[in-house]
């Protein structure tokens, strides 16, 4: 890792635990939510989530400052959206929103780097797999797929183009698939408790920008 990377990771490390202590006091908790809860696993995923993020920041984004300002603000947004997911099953529209409207200047730039001339393909993709997975978990209960993680999708699709998206998207399944089945093993859940998949769908996004450079 280069230094910046090291400097990158400690402060996504600082955000992540501050996310997770905002998240336990904004948006405002409806009754059903303890505002004020303590450090705990959350706090843990939100920090280690950080850390991760702002270290595959650096180390993508180095050489080119606008995408390093731009790909770290939404970063940021990113890692406050899961804190306030996991804690809350919210993700705020100001963190979702602006998203998209940005990217889509970005990209008519063409100074994305991960959407380069391919603009149509991203927002294809940015419309077409959002409306997929909701049209898909109408049939389930609600909340299954909320309109939250919708904007959330919308904003990843133009700020990572066609085939991240389907990356990031696919490695947000598996990981959920993966710790879901680990919860309902060691009795942690039930098939019947909803879990946001806002933070899967957030974790794949960033993965799919680690593995495909």
């Amino acid at each position: 890792m280069t230094p910046l990377a090291v400097a990158l990771a400690i402060a996504g490390l600082v955000l992540g635990f501050a996310s997770d202590r905002l998240a336990t006091r904004w948006p405002e908790h409806d009754e059903e939510f303890l505002a004020g809860r303590r450090i705990g696993w959350r706090t843990a995923v939100c920090a280690v989530f950080g850390a991760f993020a702002f270290a595959v920041l650096a180390n993508r984004f180095e050489g080119d400052p606008l995408a390093l300002v731009l790909f770290g603000a939404w970063f940021a947004a990113l890692v406050v959206g899961l804190a306030t997911d996991l804690d809350q099953r919210l993700l705020p529209d100001i963190l979702t929103i602006p998203v998209i409207p940005l990217a889509l200047v970005y990209d008519l730039t063409g100074r994305n780097p991960l959407v380069g001339a391919e603009l149509l393909p991203a927002i294809l993709i940015a419309i077409v797999i959002p409306a997929l997975l909701y049209v898909g978990s109408l049939p389930f209960e609600a909340g299954a797929f909320g309109i939250g993680d919708v904007k959330l999708l919308g904003g990843v699709g133009l700020m990572l183009g066609f085939i991240r998206t389907i990356t990031g998207v696919a490695s947000g399944a598996f990981a959920a698939g993966i710790v879901l089945a680990v919860l309902l093993v060691t009795r942690r859940i039930t098939l019947k408790t909803y879990v946001p998949y806002g933070p899967f769908l957030i974790f794949g996004a960033v993965w799919a920008i680690f593995v495909r450079a």
